[in-house]
């Protein structure tokens, strides 16, 4: 099967642009929140109260693909990441989904294609099919009921079990929240 991802251009440059602000947003949250690539023990953040539930880091930003060999001469060619695994999952909504995991230094960024049956499902939260950063947090069930008292839908109502929820923030990013070891 073929797939002509030249027909939607529009919806391809919408893409990109999400992609973008996504990125943005991550660089802002990671500034915002003090964070620094020198960080030492003797810094703001290591000496904070553990107690608090908040954000700890960045797990990893995931790439919906639309175009694969763009992707990867950006990702690989021009940004410097180097392929560091790759896999095709199985399962309800993302049977066939191939994600290719991309580092540089201390960055992760997981690329997914999804199987050419599923290209419908693209984009709503409830699924795979979305571009997303995932963050590492110290107190899920804390700040998923936080969340849910402020009006938040969280897509993973088992989030406290699971360890792991999404949300639509106020921007429409999709956000997700991590508590895996």
């Amino acid at each position: 099967m073929i797939i002509d991802f030249n027909k939607n251009k529009m919806e391809n440059n919408r893409s990109l642009n999400f992609i973008w602000r996504i990125c943005l947003i991550a660089m802002f949250l990671l500034v915002g929140t003090g964070y620094s690539f020198a960080q030492n023990t003797d810094s703001k953040v290591a000496n904070e109260d553990k107690s608090e539930a908040r954000v700890t880091g960045l797990r990893y930003i995931c790439v919906h693909v639309l175009e694969l060999e763009k992707s990867l001469k950006l990702y690989r060619e021009i940004l410097g990441f180097k392929m560091s695994d790759a896999e095709v999952l199985h399962g309800p909504g993302v049977e066939g989904m191939l994600v290719m995991k991309l580092k540089t230094d201390d960055l992760t960024i997981g690329l997914s294609l999804t199987a050419p049956e599923y290209l419908h499902t693209i984009g709503p939260i409830g699924n795979t099919n979305h571009n997303h950063f995932m963050l590492k947090v110290n107190d899920i069930v804390t700040i998923g009921d936080k969340l849910k008292a402020e009006g938040y839908e969280l897509e993973n109502e088992n989030y406290a079990r699971d360890k792991y929820t999404f949300f639509v923030g106020p921007n429409g990013e999709i956000i997700g929240l991590s508590a895996w070891d």
